[in-house]
């Protein structure tokens, strides 16, 4: 169990951050919860109990508001023990040759910078408590994925990765780059049912977190099993 420990999640308010949270509090773990989102992380919080969890709304491509997010839950619990930079979000179809550009932006914005913000905000307290970090990149940050942009930021989310734990290296910080496959959540439009759902991948982040000092999982690959074939 983790009580008196404090993870902080971004992009808490649905799909794997919720799942997340969910899962960590069985845990015993306290918890940070940021989002966009105020309404959902309200329900959360009520679900999880205001004793154990605080809601921190939160603009992750906003880097004054990710460092008041972290100001606020060191005000509540005095110490960070993991960060879970989960937020990201992803495009509309058309490729490099038709997909709206505004929408590049905003991806690279929430997912590579959005990223970039939490380390810089969290990092040198996660030191103090020789802490994990976790970072949500994706299965389509290890594949070519056609004219896709979002395939290009989860690229760039695992150079962070990689970057972030050779300059934390020998802090006794933990960091885990956390490569899920397609989940099933509100990230798309229609159900995917032969997707991961966000309760799978929220079970490897509380494995990782779950390791003992001695054990660092440099990258976790969740894959959906194949679809049965006949």
């Amino acid at each position: 169990m983790a009580d008196n420990k404090v993870l902080l999640i971004t992009g808490a308010s649905s799909g794997i951050g919720a799942a997340t949270a969910r899962a960590a509090a069985a845990e015993g773990w306290s918890l940070a919860l940021a989002a966009r989102s105020t309404d959902k992380l309200a329900a959360l919080v009520d679900e999880i109990g205001a004793e154990r969890a605080l809601a921190i709304p939160c603009d992750v491509t906003d880097f004054e508001d990710q460092r008041r997010m972290v100001d606020a839950a060191l005000d509540r619990f005095g110490r960070l023990d993991a960060v879970f930079a989960n937020a990201g979000t992803g495009g509309q179809p058309g490729g490099f040759s038709g997909a709206p550009v505004d929408s590049w932006r905003k991806m690279v914005d929430v997912n590579i910078m959005g990223v970039a913000y939490t380390l810089r905000a969290s990092l040198e307290h996660l030191k103090e408590s020789r802490g994990h970090l976790i970072i949500t990149g994706s299965i389509a940050g290890r594949r070519t994925l056609p004219g896709s942009m979002y395939s290009a930021t989860k690229w760039a989310v695992s150079a962070i990765g990689y970057g972030v734990r050779e300059e934390v290296k020998g802090s006794g910080m933990r960091v885990t780059l956390l490569e899920p496959g397609m989940v099933d959540t509100p990230f798309f439009d229609e159900p995917k049912p032969d997707a991961l759902r966000p309760e799978d991948v929220a079970r490897s982040v509380v494995f990782a977190l779950s390791q003992p000092p001695g054990v660092d999982l440099h990258e976790l690959v969740v894959l959906p099993t194949p679809p049965t074939e006949g």
